[in-house]
């Protein structure tokens, strides 16, 4: 799959590298980083309209409408995103645009499954129709599980074989995306077999999420056609994955797995095309303020990658993942989407050019962005105000002390237990636990909340609540005061959807996120400054930093059921690992 490029551009950029006519522009004095090879030569860049027509020897061409002057700087591929939820930064396709573009990415893999559990198949027109004619190439996908797993979790839609071909006969998406209900591959679940069936049939690509996944069951996955995947937790997850021909998704969310998979890497005897960039889930603070596929470039160059190794995993492969040749390579006849470095060690993006025009420079955009289209995913909160009892975890045993189920860690959770006291049917938090309460937003079926126990979250003197909580994105809470939980819970209902912290009974900080209660309708530089109110006050009342690179999304991942371990939903509390629901808190 290629862009069309009409007949007559094609015929001027033939003439042009012939020497015949003209070129539109001509990048002049720069280094090529030749990523398709592994060198680096000096070259000048002739491109006609948004095509390269011609890579020559430095100054051997004169004859050129516009010179751009690249000396003493190196000249790149765009940088490609090959999987991406857009919907985490909380911002539009065209305030992602001002967040990425700059920092070097030019095509992104997008996912708008966030948007798709909300609104089904609506969301993902939305991000359709609000990606168009920006300086980033937008290639969405059509979400395969929503909701991720069923019966484990209700979100506001239920998408199935035919929204699936419906949504992959439209050209702007280019696959199925990431078939996250594993159990249901495993075990030949007629849904998702006519679902991964419906990818296969459309001939665009199937992408995976198989966290956990090994030995027979990752031969399993990959035999039912699955060839990809993101959720890497360890750098064996990554070599096994890659040993068995599955395109890793190489994300720079969990530092720790970077340094040992860097060396064992270098020790192979070839280079892997099938190891691309990833981001996933960045907030746009973390955009703006460290960087997307530039910054995970930065990291694997600082643990001893190559640079033109590491940014080959930015270009060239992904183009070959994306089964684009038109893309990834500095070279005649490829898209001029391309960046200039003045530093490979640091990935220190000047300029970016996109389809042949200069669309940013040190940091900012260069062009106007289109106004983005009327949506219609407002008033998706289908919840009225709560009040603290709402917040209380309960059980229906006598007045006493039980032993009861927990949620231990952050994120990558473990069973747990602990000692309750019990008075009325009303569980007291013991110290070092938080409870955590989800509630179905959606107006699919009543907003009963589900409660449960946290352990490793610290004693905390406040309360975070969200409606961007992933997959379902159902309303969750967490705290240990009723008070603050109901009065952070009403700030993000009375918004129509967002995040807000609350303590001593008052709202600290509020993100707004009225756009299907997971998007902001503001700017990038505004949501980040935003996101950083949110985060710092959430970090005040005690939330710990966790594993991860972004604190807060840390509440978020909270009721992801298609990770392993138990996870509490609007459903209760679910095991992941088993694909199973735990009807009893209670141990006997």
């Amino acid at each position: 799959m290629t862009e069309h490029i009409d007949r007559a551009t094609r015929g001027r950029a033939v003439r042009a590298a012939l020497g015949q006519e003209p070129f539109d522009l001509m990048l002049s004095g720069g280094t090529v980083v030749d990523v398709g090879v592994g060198e680096m030569r000096s070259a000048d860049v002739g491109i006609v309209g948004p095509l390269i027509a011609s890579v020559h020897e430095t100054g051997s061409r004169t004859d050129s409408r516009s010179v751009f002057d690249c000396r003493g700087r190196w000249i790149a591929p765009g940088f490609i995103d090959l999987h991406v939820h857009f919907e985490s930064s909380m911002l539009t396709p065209r305030a992602y645009a001002e967040a990425v573009v700059p920092r070097g990415t030019t095509t992104v893999f997008a996912d708008p499954h966030e948007l798709a559990n909300v609104a089904g198949v609506a969301g993902v027109r939305y991000a359709v129709d609000a990606s168009r004619d920006l300086p980033v190439r937008f290639v969405i996908q059509a979400p395969s599980c929503v909701p991720p797993l069923p019966g484990l979790e209700l979100s506001g839609s239920d998408l199935f074989a035919a929204e699936i071909d419906e949504m992959l006969s439209w050209p702007e998406v280019g696959g199925l995306a990431e078939v996250m209900d594993m159990g249901g591959v495993l075990t030949r679940d007629l849904r998702m077999v006519e679902i991964v069936e419906a990818g296969h049939r459309s001939g665009k690509l199937v992408s995976g999420h198989a966290a956990g996944l090994t030995g027979p069951a990752l031969q399993a996955y990959l035999a039912a056609g699955i060839l990809s995947d993101h959720e890497v937790f360890a750098h064996v997850d990554a070599m096994e994955k890659l040993r068995n021909g599955m395109t890793v998704e190489l994300r720079g969310a969990f530092d720790f797995v970077l340094p040992s998979l860097v060396a064992e890497i270098a020790a192979l005897a070839e280079f892997p095309t099938h190891l691309v960039a990833a981001t996933d889930d960045l907030f746009a603070l973390t955009l703006l303020e460290h960087g997307g596929i530039d910054d995970l470039l930065r990291r694997l160059v600082s643990h001893g990658m190559p640079p033109v190794r590491a940014l080959r995993i930015a270009t060239y492969n992904g183009a070959y993942r994306l089964q684009r040749p038109d893309l990834g390579l500095v070279a005649p006849g490829r898209r001029a989407d391309i960046v200039v470095l003045s530093s490979l060690d640091d990935v220190a993006v000047d300029d970016v050019f996109f389809s042949g025009a200069l669309v940013a420079s040190h940091g900012r955009l260069v062009v106007d962005l289109p106004d983005p289209p009327a949506t219609p995913l407002a008033d998706s909160v289908k919840l009225s105000a709560m009040v603290p009892d709402d917040f209380v975890m309960r059980l229906d045993v006598p007045d006493g002390r039980h032993r009861v189920r927990v949620v231990d860690g952050v994120v990558l959770t473990a069973w747990g237990e602990a000692e309750v006291e019990v008075r009325n049917g009303r569980v007291e938090p013991p110290a070092g636990h938080l409870v955590q309460v989800v509630v179905h937003r959606h107006g699919r079926v009543a907003p009963t909340p589900v409660a449960g126990l946290l352990h490793g979250w610290g004693d905390w003197t406040g309360a975070v609540a969200t409606t961007l909580n992933h997959d379902t994105h159902n309303l969750g809470v967490f705290g240990r005061d009723p008070h603050d939980m109901a009065v952070a819970a009403n700030a993000v209902i009375a918004a129509g959807g967002g995040v807000a912290v609350a303590s001593g009974g008052v709202v600290l900080a509020l993100l707004e996120l009225p756009i299907a209660g997971i998007l902001s309708p503001r700017s990038a530089a505004e949501v980040a400054g935003l996101q950083r109110q949110v985060s710092d006050a959430a970090l005040s009342i005690g939330l710990p930093v966790g594993p991860l690179t972004q604190p807060l999304f840390s509440v978020m991942l909270m009721s992801l059921a298609c990770l392993s371990g138990p996870h509490f939903t609007d459903v209760g509390l679910v095991d992941g690992t088993t694909g199973t629901r735990v009807l009893d808190l209670v141990i006997a």
